[in-house]
């Protein structure tokens, strides 16, 4: 059941996407180069109800993706990103690649709802106990966020999922990248070359621009691996 969704509808994907920083064009393309050679997602920062008050923070570190269609990701991206489009790069999986490792989607306890109260008294238990950092509810917290509060924006729109650690991950698993048109040819000779000369992994799944039109990107997944510019209507 996991990513099951439907090609008419529009607000569903089978799919997410981690969204790659940059300061420039050029810094994100060598950004996503940079992460696809070592096949790796970092997570940098403490996410969820216990970010900060978790007795191992790192147990709340986090990498971040959204479940939300391509053709709609400007939703992130005009918050997250540069307003520069040849900025915007991602990494795509499958949800239920995502889930087989032991990530999902988070959960939102709007803050001073019940939900949230019990979240905060279940953390303040587990602090209180002869083990704290053995108790359960540091493995949930970073799937909850308790929106509102502290100053929080409401964000329950990006449909955030969360992978608790490094994730790793191997060509076989990218269902597909997310770069302008512009980077398409270079990224893909980029990887023909590494192929060629055995100096790194390859990466020949679909190339996404987020900019283009709902239409052309299920045209481009349903043609999977085909070079850039080839074979093209």
């Amino acid at each position: 059941m996991i990513g099951r969704s439907n090609a008419t509808w529009r607000d569903m994907s089978a799919h997410v996407v981690h969204m790659v920083r940059g300061s420039s064009p050029a810094a994100a393309y060598g950004n996503i180069i940079s992460i696809l050679a070592d096949g790796r997602l970092e997570a940098r920062s403490p996410f969820g109800a216990a970010r900060a008050g978790a007795p191992d923070v790192v147990s709340q570190h986090c990498v971040c993706f959204s479940e939300i269609p391509v053709d709609q990701l400007g939703r992130v991206i005009a918050r997250r990103l540069p307003p520069d489009r040849s900025a915007w790069h991602g990494i795509a999986f499958t949800k239920a690649f995502l889930v087989e490792r032991r990530g999902g989607p988070i959960m939102y306890a709007y803050d001073g709802t019940p939900q949230a109260e019990a979240v905060q008294r279940m953390m303040r238990e587990a602090r209180d106990s002869p083990d704290p950092a053995s108790h359960p509810i540091w493995d949930l917290a970073p799937f909850v966020d308790l929106p509102g509060g502290g100053g929080s924006y409401f964000f329950e729109w990006e449909r955030e999922w969360r992978h608790v650690g490094d994730l790793r991950f191997s060509p076989e698993d990218v269902a597909f990248l997310v770069m302008p048109e512009e980077f398409h040819e270079a990224a893909w000779g980029f990887f023909e070359d590494a192929r060629r000369e055995h100096v790194g992994p390859a990466y020949f799944c679909p190339y996404l621009d987020a900019s283009w039109p709902r239409e052309r990107w299920l045209r481009e997944l349903r043609r999977g691996k085909t070079a850039p510019g080839r074979g093209r209507a």
